[in-house]
């Protein structure tokens, strides 16, 4: 479900109650945590965390026009998604995360390569989001992808 908002607020707003208050506090999580250089957009009908083409000019190899991605919120039919690439591109914090998560959740973890998919609005894990945000910088994140897209 990708929505027409123009602004993260924007957004928040036309979620449905149950959603809007989790969303708010994964968002919230997540700036209070993200390194300088990061910077809050909408994307694919999401709330979008990006490398700028003010920082990285190359922008997403998949598609240059858009910023390269870190993370994207939003709220799905049947779950929150929150699109970690950055744990899609470094296994160590993959493997990071997945160990973590059982010591702050009730439920099993619902992750694909970079999905993680949160069903139950009372056990998001707002504080392992917020660290999994801070975990890379503007520059590793942007090695990580160059040394991704040379492979």
């Amino acid at each position: 479900m990708q929505s027409p908002a123009k602004t993260p607020e924007e957004y928040i707003a036309s979620l449905p109650p149950e959603r809007k208050e989790a969303v708010s506090r994964i968002r919230e999580a997540i700036l209070k945590n993200l390194p300088a250089g990061f910077e809050e957009t909408m994307g694919y009908g999401m709330l979008g965390y990006v490398v700028p083409h003010s920082i990285y000019a190359k922008g997403y190899h998949c598609d240059p026009k858009v910023p390269l991605p870190y993370m994207n919120l939003g709220s799905q039919k049947n779950f929150i998604a929150l699109h970690a690439m950055c744990v899609y591109g470094n296994s160590k914090l993959h493997e990071w995360f997945a160990q973590e998560y059982p010591k702050h959740c009730k439920t099993k973890l619902d992750m694909g390569k970079a999905c993680i998919r949160f069903k139950k609005m009372d056990d998001i894990p707002y504080a392992l989001i917020g660290e999994l945000a801070s975990k890379l910088t503007v520059k590793q994140w942007i090695d990580i992808c160059e040394q991704a897209v040379k492979r």
